[in-house]
């Protein structure tokens, strides 16, 4: 979808919601809202039409503007939120995002634009970035497929092996994705071995993997601004049975929350149907987060699927499905995918086998 197609989804939301504009400062909504993708801009969407949008970065991003930004009125300005809330009329009823404007950066508006009616309005342009389009679910897949194939590059080449460092593979795999097109990884790349597997977010470290080890794997690639994500979790030799076991608990309880993601389903429900499945075995203490999140220009997003989790799941949203289970001292099993909502089913954008595989 267009960026102008984007504004005028969003100008429904403020007529809805009794705004006279948006004022976008959100860094990663700018982007969505206009294309631009520097380090400093906000954005005003006039909810009567795009007449009265207005486009504001500094004077390093002139010649980046005018190449990413079209259609817009552009002020060069460094504090971009002060400008583009005084190319408002006075009286405007300007909604700001509140989640994301510090409490200082308020004080300025307020100061430097009077007679704007400033009103709290967290969450829109998230609320439109939940459903993803076409050519944003095509960069999705993209960053996956890449990802796909720099893992099967590394265990082709025996990168996964006992006596190299955990920093050692995790650094190869990112250098992988990097020389296969990604433009870096999706967020710090987790790896996790031996003990270290039962921390969910564990840090690599320059612990060498040792023969025996359970070997948690979670990364993703960045593809033009959009993030892919997967989890797998190998063994270095035959497994030990409590090791087996653990990995088809996990895998079970994968599989049923990738078949109940689907259109109209209560967020709670998905979650439950995974989670249950390790409750059932006794351990539902040691799965210690949520099931999901929303991949896209962010790593993390809405929807978020978990317990606490509201609303359904639509078509076009793009979520993992990441269940895991830590056994503090021993090692831990997660199995991450990164699926597509389609009308009838969820579609996994991530492709490496969700087997068992034995190094």
């Amino acid at each position: 979808m267009p960026a102008p197609e984007r504004r005028d989804a969003l100008r429904t939301l403020l007529r809805a919601d009794g705004l006279d504009a948006l004022l976008v400062t959100d860094l990663v909504g700018v982007r969505y809202l206009s294309g631009f993708t520097g380090s400093n801009a906000a954005l005003v969407v006039d909810a009567a039409g795009p007449g009265g949008d207005v486009f504001c970065t500094d004077g390093r991003y002139t010649t980046q503007a005018a190449a990413e930004v079209g259609g817009l009125t552009t002020v060069i300005a460094r504090a971009c939120a002060v400008e583009c809330a005084r190319a408002v009329p006075a009286g405007t009823a300007l909604g700001y995002e509140s989640d994301h404007l510090t409490v200082d950066a308020h004080a300025a508006l307020v100061a430097a634009a009077p007679g704007r009616h400033l009103r709290r309005a967290p969450g829109l342009v998230a609320r439109l970035r939940t459903v993803k389009d076409d050519g944003e679910v095509e960069a999705v897949r993209t960053a996956c497929a890449l990802a796909d194939e720099a893992l099967a590059g590394l265990l082709a080449d025996g990168g996964i092996a006992a006596g190299r460092t955990e920093l050692d593979v995790a650094l190869d795999l990112e250098t992988r994705m990097r020389r296969l097109g990604a433009s870096g990884p999706a967020f710090e790349t987790i790896l996790a071995a031996g003990t270290h597997s039962a921390i969910p977010h564990h840090r690599p470290t320059g612990a060498e993997l040792r023969r025996g080890d359970l070997v948690k794997l979670d990364f993703g690639a960045l593809v033009e601004g959009y993030h892919s994500d997967m989890t797998r979790t190998f063994v270095l030799g035959p497994p030990a049975g409590w090791q087996r076991d653990l990995y088809d608990l996990v895998a079970a309880s994968q599989r049923a929350g990738c078949d109940a993601l689907a259109p109209d389903v209560e967020i709670p429900a998905v979650d439950a149907a995974s989670r249950d499945v390790i409750v059932d075995a006794g351990f539902g203490e040691q799965f210690v987060h949520g099931l999901g999140h929303g991949v896209g220009l962010q790593i993390h997003e809405a929807p978020w699927l978990s317990a606490r989790g509201t609303g359904t799941i639509a078509a076009g949203q793009v979520v993992t499905i990441e269940p895991g289970v830590y056994l503090e001292g021993r090692g831990g099993v997660r199995i991450e995918d990164t699926l597509v909502v389609r009308a009838d089913a969820a579609q996994s954008l991530t492709a490496t086998t969700r087997e068992l595989v034995e190094l």
